[in-house]
């Protein structure tokens, strides 16, 4: 309803889970690196536990997408079952065939002896076997000495299955229970997810904002989105439920801006108190809005800032004496108070490249193909369509290409971004403007540089191996904390999942294959010194 008022392509925050829309801070990476560490076999069990909203179920969809190919995976979603029930829930997962005699109840033998045949036959065949169990705070204390049975099922070598269990906090007290303790004791790795901080909410606000389309400065001001944080206590389900109401409620009252008092009247609704009458929105605002969504003033006051400011169509261009292309008037920008009085843009892209290489302390050409001169020195250059929120994500400054549509293109630097601005550096100046004057002359076209590896040569095919290749799956290997290969590495399924993982955690398209973006983040989980951008002008 609200989305085209605020300049979305569709509502941010349904609660329902959309991957498009996934959200990863570091809890949330580290809780799917515990998942992850789970598939690589050992047996035991992982446990993965969060309070109601925390991103269990987010987690485990982002592991769920990612298991690698020689895993033969269960799942269960609904563990409210006898012994009985879950031993044929589990052979009916695998896909393992069971024949029940006719003459007598079934046991558990009955179950049990050709689901250890099954693993035996996986484990023979290079394969290792998974079972995942959400809402497992539902187990009944004999069905997890079931389970904890099933891990014995092993060879002289290595136990035959993993068991992951996902839950609420009660989970962890049912496996602090003495009648439990051999299970407890069989617990490989646990992790309890809680919820974000305050600029993580922040950042998850953004992030969903924009992965939708936003373009322009935030619709929640600050005292807004530390009331979101106060009210939601950080938990990314409450987080939405508030935001899709505070948004609704401003859009219903032709606020252009969330406030906090915005905020607090959508959480006595979302989140009412104990004997404290919820506050309605008024209707009929929502419906004198409704008629007024056809003029173009109403819109405008989502992006509204001081009139006195001069217009991004004020710019001039270095080197061309010609103005450019004309912007609206109501499109502003606001420039820092200490910022040269002729902020310039470049016409030249390669004049572009050599002042972003200025900024990296490398020393590139006079003249001529700068990003050839600066591959020599190992450093690429890299030009792509990219979102606000996966530029973030990078936090790397890079080249913003404008006009690109009127066939005369001006450059600058992108060197800082926050929540409402945006510095640019051109021709030795720095200006600072809106996002939405921003918004209004570049299109998404982002360059920047980035070090490769010893060995780099482009895409690397299935299979392949070679320095590059070594350096993804030591650093990978790193990251987890895990030694590094001990055999020269190729491309294999396993790799890939890994790279995979890497990818979704980082807010990468999770392709699998190591690219330029993968190495950049690489580069910048590791610790390489490399510029980043700064989140304040």
């Amino acid at each position: 309803m609200y989305a085209e008022y605020y300049g979305l392509r569709q509502e941010p925050f349904s609660i329902a889970p959309d991957p498009r829309l996934l959200f990863m801070s570091e809890q949330h990476r580290e809780a799917l690196a515990h998942l992850l560490y789970g598939v690589q076999g050992g047996g035991g069990f992982v446990l993965l536990t969060g309070e109601i909203g925390t991103g269990k179920t987010t987690v485990c969809r982002s592991f769920l997408e990612q298991v690698p190919e020689h895993v033969n995976l269960a799942y269960i979603f609904n563990p409210k079952l006898t012994v009985l029930e879950l031993l044929e829930t589990v052979c009916h997962e695998f896909g393992v065939a069971v024949t029940l005699p006719a003459q007598r109840a079934a046991t558990v033998k009955d179950y049990l002896d050709p689901f250890n045949a099954f693993l035996l036959r996986s484990h023979a065949a290079g394969r290792n076997n998974v079972l995942v169990i959400d809402e497992a705070q539902n187990l009944e204390p004999e069905v997890l000495e079931q389970l904890r049975l099933l891990t014995n099922l092993e060879t002289n070598e290595r136990k035959l299955l993993q068991i992951i269990l996902i839950g609420q906090p009660e989970l962890r007290a049912m496996l602090a229970r003495p009648d439990l303790e051999q299970l407890a004791q069989r617990v490989i790795a646990r992790y309890h997810l809680g919820p974000l901080a305050p600029a993580e909410s922040e950042q998850y606000v953004r992030h969903r904002l924009e992965v939708c389309g936003l373009q322009r400065p935030l619709p929640f001001d600050r005292g807004a989105l530390k009331r979101i944080h106060a009210a939601s206590g950080g938990v990314p389900r409450r987080i939405n439920l508030l935001c899709d109401r505070a948004l609704l409620g401003a859009y219903a009252n032709g606020q252009g801006a969330v406030t906090r008092r915005v905020v607090d009247r959508a959480a006595d609704e979302v989140f009412p108190r104990a004997g404290r009458a919820a506050t309605a929105w008024r209707r009929p605002a929502l419906a004198g809005v409704i008629g007024l969504l056809a003029g173009a003033g109403l819109l405008a006051a989502a992006t509204r800032v001081a009139p006195t400011a001069p217009t991004v169509a004020a710019l001039p261009v270095r080197g061309d004496p010609m103005p450019p292309v004309k912007q609206p008037a109501a499109t502003p920008l606001r420039v820092a108070a200490a910022a040269p009085a002729a902020p310039t843009l470049l016409r030249d892209e390669d004049a572009a490249w050599r002042e972003l290489a200025q900024g990296w302390k490398l020393t590139p050409p006079a003249e001529g193909d700068t990003c050839a001169a600066l591959a020599k020195e190992g450093v690429q250059c890299f030009n792509k369509t990219l979102s606000l929120a996966l530029i973030r994500q990078l936090a790397r400054p890079g080249i913003v290409t404008l006009d690109a549509a009127t066939g005369r293109p001006s450059y600058a630097v992108l060197w800082a971004l926050n929540d409402q601005t945006a510095t640019l550096r051109a021709g030795g100046t720095e200006q600072t403007v809106t996002l939405a004057a921003l918004a209004q002359r570049w299109q998404g076209d982002f360059g920047t540089l980035w070090r490769a590896p010893e060995g780099y040569a482009g895409r690397i095919a299935d299979g392949q191996g070679g320095p590059a290749v070594s350096w993804v799956a030591t650093h990978l290997a790193a990251i987890k904390g895990a030694p590094a290969p001990k055999a020269p590495p190729v491309l294999d399924p396993a790799l890939r999942a890994e790279v995979k993982s890497f990818q979704l955690a980082q807010g990468l398209p999770p392709d699998g294959r190591p690219g330029p973006l993968t190495y950049m983040q690489l580069n910048r989980v590791s610790g390489v010194d490399e510029p980043r951008l700064r989140t304040e002008p």
